[in-house]
């Protein structure tokens, strides 16, 4: 599914592992784990929910550090652990009353094509797996972890005019 008019895109889901971060997990001997996310992605996905965008989380791991970074985001659906994602995409456009062409979906790897398929603009990363980019409407130039997250944020909001209304707070 492609959306025309971008405008129309109300809910940004975000896969985390490859997408939020560049896929690394640091192991620690205690057996935690850290991983990176990057600073440019949090800010835009601020300025999205400042211009009346919302976001969601769909992770195939179910991690502590996934649920600190959406907090300080204030991102309030999480959804962790969904080995099969589009199960959980359909449970959460129930729960908010969307329809897919209301949402763009941010992949990475191959479990994600189910939902890039589905959603009205779907988007594969620069380093995403080639399957996943073949069937995606937006392939970013940058990397996940790497500035992709707020690539498809720029890229939603001058799409949808709202851009530089936003940025203007910066021109002080």
């Amino acid at each position: 599914m492609a959306v025309s008019d971008l405008s129309m895109i109300k809910l940004l889901i975000l896969d985390v592992d490859g997408v939020l971060t560049d896929g690394g997990i640091i192991l620690h001997d205690d057996g935690t784990e850290s991983k990176r996310f990057n600073v440019m992605d949090g800010h835009r996905i601020k300025m999205w929910h400042r211009a009346g965008g919302l976001t969601a989380i769909i992770s195939g791991r179910d991690t502590p550090s996934t649920v600190h970074r959406a907090r300080q985001l204030n991102i309030a659906h999480v959804m962790q652990g969904c080995l099969e994602k589009l199960p959980a995409f359909e449970e959460l456009l129930s729960r908010m009353e969307l329809t897919p062409d209301q949402t763009a979906y941010v992949g990475d790897d191959i479990m994600d094509i189910p939902l890039v398929r589905r959603a009205g603009l779907g988007v594969a990363v620069a380093n995403a797996a080639e399957e996943l980019k073949k069937c995606a409407g937006y392939v970013t130039a940058r990397k996940g972890g790497r500035g992709a997250v707020g690539e498809v944020i720029e890229y939603l909001l001058k799409k949808s005019g709202k851009w530089d209304a936003l940025i203007q707070r910066y021109w002080v």
